[in-house]
């Protein structure tokens, strides 16, 4: 006997498989829903062809999630900051429209048919590479987050910023295609006594830092490409520098020049910008590693609970710039009781790793936060304890826990607690 399958079958097996009182309001949406019992427009005409969009874009009726300005951050959009809307996505990869940006002098706006790659200083041969140049070294594929040194910066003081997307949304997590850079150095042959790399972009503010050669040795990358397409202008197009687990400013964009040297060359962005201030007026130089860090997505100021009390999926993302990331603790009541969360997806060095508590919300207040644990066995700091080493002066580095105030009726806010 042939056993047919219906809509409303289905339905009743599902509650019955799943639970009614978890299913319950599917099913009393389902009774009379116009969505089900009406033919959408959608349903009724031709879509686009096949060429209507020759290079997607994503649902109008995602229009919502994008990059987004604090205007009163910096003095003008120019040299300015944009922000990744972490509390939109789900998954370890960044979509490269949504990559958060940070400019010193704007988008430069580069013809790779004239860009060109300087390798001179301390070297055997000082060279130049055209980008197809580059493209003859062996290429390579490793996904690495990029995080703003002062992501979160505005909250050292306290909380102060509503949105994830504003308190911690100046990272981003992608594939880099490119080149290593030792390939390319070697290339030029490094002389005896040489201990630094200083790498140059090609937009107006000629972006500078300092590298050791060790860091440059051991794992930085010139890259080309993300997520598989071509660097976005925003992002560095021709070619950017890639350096796994250090501060974002360090990646050098629209790379044009690498010098090697002896010693740090302690130009403008290591001296007046980019160290740390602490509590007793002295600057930190030089601390490029990201600490361990995570922050819960959802729910959050821009993400609420909006489907009452029962069962509740919190997730969020952790990071560190030491390693891969084991384990994650989250806590619904402001760090008395602490649960270990449910890792998923790859662990991957230096890159983003998406964390999960399932739990049944009774509908009363929370308070969320999340721990990270990295895997050489550093925990992510209370903001008190971070305060008690580094004061509350500095703009850089605050991977400090973050607490989100859940009210009843699932709304957030960025909130504090000792």
């Amino acid at each position: 006997m042939t056993k047919t399958t219906t809509r409303r079958g289905l339905l009743r097996g599902g509650i019955a498989a799943a639970g009614a009182g978890a299913l319950a309001p599917v099913a009393a949406r389902a009774a009379g829903d116009p969505a089900i019992t009406e033919l959408q427009p959608w349903m009724q005409q031709l879509g686009d062809g096949v060429d209507a969009r020759p290079y997607g874009m994503p649902s109008p009726f995602e229009a919502h999630v994008k990059r987004r300005n604090v205007d009163w951050l910096t003095a003008d959009p120019v040299s300015s900051v944009n922000f990744t809307p972490l509390h939109e996505m789900e998954g370890i990869i960044t979509p490269n429209g949504l990559c958060f940006e940070r400019h010193h002098a704007g988008i430069a706006e580069v013809d790779p048919a004239q860009h060109r790659l300087m390798i001179n200083g301390m070297v055997d041969r000082e060279l130049v590479f055209t980008m197809e140049d580059l493209a003859r070294f062996p290429r390579h594929n490793r996904v690495y987050f990029l995080e703003c040194a002062a992501n979160s910066g505005m909250e050292w003081r306290g909380a102060q910023l509503s949105g994830c997307q504003f308190t911690h949304g100046m990272i981003h997590n992608v594939m880099y295609t490119g080149v290593m850079l030792r390939d390319v150095l070697a290339s030029a042959g490094v002389k005896p006594g040489a201990a630094w790399i200083l790498p140059e972009g090609a937009d107006a503010s000629a972006m500078t830092r300092s590298v050791p050669l060790e860091k440059a040795l051991e794992d930085c990358m010139i890259a080309t490409h993300m997520n598989g397409e071509r660097l976005r202008p925003e992002q560095g197009y021709p070619v950017r520098l890639v350096v796994p687990g250090w501060e974002g400013n360090m990646w050098v964009k629209w790379l044009r020049r690498i010098e090697v040297g002896d010693q740090p060359w302690h130009h403008r962005e290591e001296t007046s910008k980019y160290t740390d201030l602490l509590a007793d007026g002295e600057a930190r130089r030089f601390t490029w590693a990201m600490d361990a860090k995570s922050v819960i997505t959802n729910p959050s100021p821009q993400a609420p609970i909006t489907h009452g009390p029962g069962p509740t999926v919190i997730t969020g993302v952790a990071w560190s710039g030491r390693g891969t990331i084991p384990r994650v603790d989250v806590t619904l009541d402001g760090g008395r009781n602490w649960h270990v969360a449910r890792m998923d997806g790859p662990s991957l060095d230096k890159s983003m790793h998406r964390f999960y508590f399932e739990f049944d919300w009774d509908g009363t207040p929370l308070l969320l936060q999340s721990r990270a644990h990295d895997s050489t066995g550093y925990v992510q700091p209370t903001k008190d304890a971070l305060r008690a080493v580094r004061g509350e002066n500095s703009i850089y580095h605050n991977n400090g826990i973050q607490t989100w105030h859940v009210d009843e009726r699932g709304e957030a806010e960025n909130v504090e607690v000792g």
